[in-house]
């Protein structure tokens, strides 16, 4: 369905709007009033990395006049895959810093403001409220439902965008006209069962394809053109090189915006409401938890025990702690891999971060290893800690 435009606009484009903007203003849908609506809009953008660096800069060069910039996060290495806002000079400085840059050099006519800050419920309605959109880049279920629910609270629209590997999602939600989130995915999947893009890979110019989806909405959104995402779902698949949308329903019984919606605020955690990890491996690692420097102790002084690795293979071909094996988690969680496992030495559980490893260690409790630990912290630490020469990633 067409929708009103989401914003006034402007009074006027200087002489040189006008010549830097005329591929625009010549499109009759967009015009001299859409590029206004333009320049009078106040986007904000959750997140400088994987989608919010094609967002950013599009918006940016599409003359969007006043961009929110929000990230706590600062530029790695492993970023500059697929976070093209980027460089290698950037490298250690804040996201938000090095972002609002390349928008400056990409369109000065642009206002930046500048977040650097944890998006966190303390803060978050009083951000959004300064915007008419919001763009969400994000990359974790506790920060994506904070940022649905505080729009939904707000009645402001927000663009959403998703991406693993090779696939890719976008929609619009806006409660006043469609579904939200929560009508999508009313409660969030079980800890551990979907994969983050750190665990799991991403093929960076998959970023670019939804950026750019994301981008299109906020454009037909603000100006008011086309039909916008909102009631729709757009999946990507880039190995098969297809285009599918699905149609997505306001659900009657939704919690947050529904006609009997019985949630009036924001929760109290969002990470709780997540679960980083399941009550089982919560449980499973008190007591049994060592250290990097841990490890190392029992390495040199000859212990006996297996460490086991529980990531991917291709994880494991980029860096390994010397001497571990390669067992990952699924074959663990399963059972396939408990016939291998010795029973008489000590089992020593290790992933990237430690999530998967504490999750993969509920399961080797319950199969009776109960004296299995996990290590914390995981490569990450090992890495930071006691060989920094290897690679992180």
């Amino acid at each position: 369905m067409s929708l009103p435009p989401l914003v006034d606009p402007a009074e006027e484009l200087s002489v040189d709007e006008i010549r830097r903007y005329s591929r625009h203003l010549i499109i009759p849908d967009v015009g001299v009033d859409g590029q206004k609506r333009l320049k009078n809009a106040k986007v904000l953008c959750v997140g400088a990395g994987g989608l919010g660096s094609p967002a950013l800069m599009y918006l940016a060069a599409a003359g969007v006049g006043t961009l929110g910039i929000i990230d706590f996060d600062t530029v790695d290495e492993s970023n500059l895959q697929r976070q093209v806002i980027h460089g290698q000079s950037d490298i250690g400085r804040a996201k938000a810093e090095s972002a609002a840059n390349s928008v400056r050099e990409i369109n000065p006519n642009v206002r930046v403001v500048i977040h650097n800050t944890v998006l966190d419920r303390e803060n978050v309605l009083e951000i959004f409220s300064g915007y008419d959109l919001i763009v969400d880049g994000t990359d974790n279920f506790a920060t994506r439902y904070m940022v649905n629910d505080a729009a939904v609270l707000l009645g402001k629209p927000y663009v959403w965008g998703s991406i693993y590997r090779f696939d890719g999602q976008a929609s619009v939600f806006w409660a006043e006209y469609g579904p939200c989130y929560r009508c999508l995915y009313p409660e969030p999947p079980p800890p551990g069962m979907v994969p983050s893009c750190a665990e799991g890979g991403v093929l960076g110019v998959l970023c670019a394809s939804i950026g750019a989806i994301q981008v299109t909405e906020a454009i037909k959104l603000i100006a008011g053109i086309g039909e916008p995402l909102v009631g729709g779902l757009q999946v990507y698949d880039a190995l098969e090189m297809t285009y599918r949308k699905i149609r997505v329903r306001k659900d009657p019984n939704c919690v947050l915006c529904g006609p009997n919606a019985t949630q009036k605020e924001l929760l109290a955690d969002y990470e709780d409401f997540c679960g980083a990890v399941s009550a089982e491996a919560e449980q499973a690692v008190v007591d049994s938890t060592i250290t990097a420097l841990e490890l190392k102790d029992w390495q040199e002084s000859g212990k006996d025990f297996l460490l086991v690795d529980v990531r991917e293979p291709a994880e494991y071909e980029i860096v390994r702690i010397p001497g571990s094996v390669l067992i990952p988690k699924g074959e663990i969680l399963s059972g396939a891999a408990l016939s291998r496992l010795p029973q008489d030495k000590q089992i020593v559980l290790h992933c990237k971060s430690g999530v998967r490893s504490a999750e993969a260690l509920a399961a080797l409790k319950q199969a009776g290893f109960s004296d299995a630990v996990h290590v914390q912290g995981g490569v990450l630490s090992w890495v930071k800690q006691i060989d920094p020469s290897l690679p992180s990633y």
